[in-house]
């Protein structure tokens, strides 16, 4: 009989919901020093058991049909099929975004799940590393990590963080590849012009900025936050102001570097011009603002635009605006992540939701390298990529039910 339909008779003749939730119940129940709680434990344990073993009994591959029962619902059953079916391979690692990914404030309390913290600890148990690949710092992902993964898995050898957009890469148990400094590799130039910014960005701010923002205490990116609600109008202005004056810095910085002809007037009308072609968002700040340059970009002195290539302006609407360097990304990270893991052959699942995620998730497309997933509140350029690939689209604070899926494809690649 097909895999398909199997899947369908095991779907319609047991009672997947109720078994689904007799695990979910097993794997997350709290530790509670209760003999009771303890006993009502022990007892759906042992309903789990019974319902598994009715499945295991009616399938040829009946371990593998029961735990997908367990975990999976019919569509994300049968969406592993289809992953199956074209990729023809399991899953081998796990590269995921962390915030509005895993967690996201407007769903989880911007917490981790437990639900999604256990599967993640099902995948590394299976043997899968996982590479946590975040914009925040190294020691605000590190609380994270080890709160909720546990110190256990963080410190296994199988785990990597990929910090700062991929400024650094942080892979505990692996001795001198440990920490990997990637900004260090960059040439003396471009490091130049970060420590100008840097030095400069808030002694020079004008008073509403230095009140309303704060720089993220990043290694080598230069990352304004807003001191209001991430998303509220306050935050929203102040960022629009902040992008604003994070680029006319950069002008300076650059136009210094390469000792550009012209005044800092057409230095910073360049800047703005350059940033604002490649980013619609970016223009649209810009005309909001009435900071738009009436120049023409074909104009820009070649020596400041091959700088200017090398480096990123970035701006998240109403949470942060930064600049980085585009030889420090998520992929270059991740690939540097994978080396130290030892993955060679990566099938990854890619789950993020911004410009900075869907460069991994081309990354893995153009090497026949792996799967993206994406929340339905994603960027609409990363949105459009999940979409047109594999539709691994999950609602605002649901990332585990992708994860789901991915273990089904797992458990159905290992049948051959």
């Amino acid at each position: 009989m097909e895999r398909y339909d199997l899947v369908y008779r095991l779907y319609d003749e047991f009672d997947t919901k109720t078994l689904r939730e007799y695990q979910e119940f097993v794997d997350v129940f709290p530790a509670i020093d209760s003999r009771v709680a303890l006993e009502h434990w022990q007892t759906a344990s042992e309903e789990l058991e019974e319902r598994k073993e009715e499945i295991r009994d009616a399938f040829a591959a009946g371990e593998t049909f029961a735990e997908v029962a367990a975990r999976a619902t019919r569509d994300q059953a049968f969406a592993a099929l289809d992953l199956e079916a074209k990729y023809g391979r399991p899953v081998n690692v796990l590269v995921l975004d962390v915030d509005e990914t895993l967690r996201s404030a407007g769903g989880t309390d911007n917490e981790i799940p437990r639900d999604t913290l256990h599967v993640l600890t099902e995948f590394h148990e299976a043997g899968v590393p996982i590479v946590i690949c975040t914009g925040q710092t190294l020691e605000n992902v590190k609380g994270f990590a080890i709160q909720g993964l546990g110190s256990e898995i963080v410190h296994s050898g199988e785990l990597s963080i990929v910090y700062e957009a991929g400024t650094g890469v942080f892979t505990p148990g692996h001795g001198a590849d440990t920490k990997q400094l990637l900004y260090e590799d960059l040439d003396a130039e471009i490091r130049d012009v970060f420590d100008d910014v840097r030095a400069r960005v808030l002694p020079e701010a004008p008073e509403d900025l230095r009140r309303g923002c704060h720089l993220q205490g990043n290694e080598f990116n230069v990352t304004m936050k807003p001191n209001y609600e991430t998303g509220s109008a306050r935050a929203r202005e102040i960022i629009d102001d902040a992008l604003v004056y994070l680029l006319d810095l950069l002008a300076d910085a650059v136009a210094a570097a390469v000792d550009a002809d012209g005044d800092g007037d057409d230095a910073v009308a360049w800047t703005r011009a350059f940033y604002a072609e490649g980013d619609p968002e970016i223009r649209a700040v810009l005309e909001r603002e009435g900071t738009y340059p009436d120049v023409d970009v074909d104009g820009i002195p070649e020596e400041l635009r091959s700088l200017l290539e090398r480096i990123d302006v970035a701006y998240y609407e109403a949470d942060a605006a930064e600049i980085g360097s585009l030889e420090l990304n998520k992929v270059v990270g991740v690939e540097r992540a994978l080396d130290v893991l030892g993955v060679e052959d990566p099938f990854a699942l890619v789950m993020g939701d911004s410009k900075s995620d869907l460069r991994v998730m081309r990354w893995v497309a153009e090497n026949d390298a792996g799967i993206a997933a994406a929340p339905e509140h994603a960027s609409r350029e990363t949105l459009d990529h999940v979409i047109r690939s594999d539709e691994l689209v999950f609602d605002r604070g649901k990332s585990v039910d992708v994860l789901r899926t991915v273990y089904a494809l797992n458990r159905f690649a290992r049948l051959g």
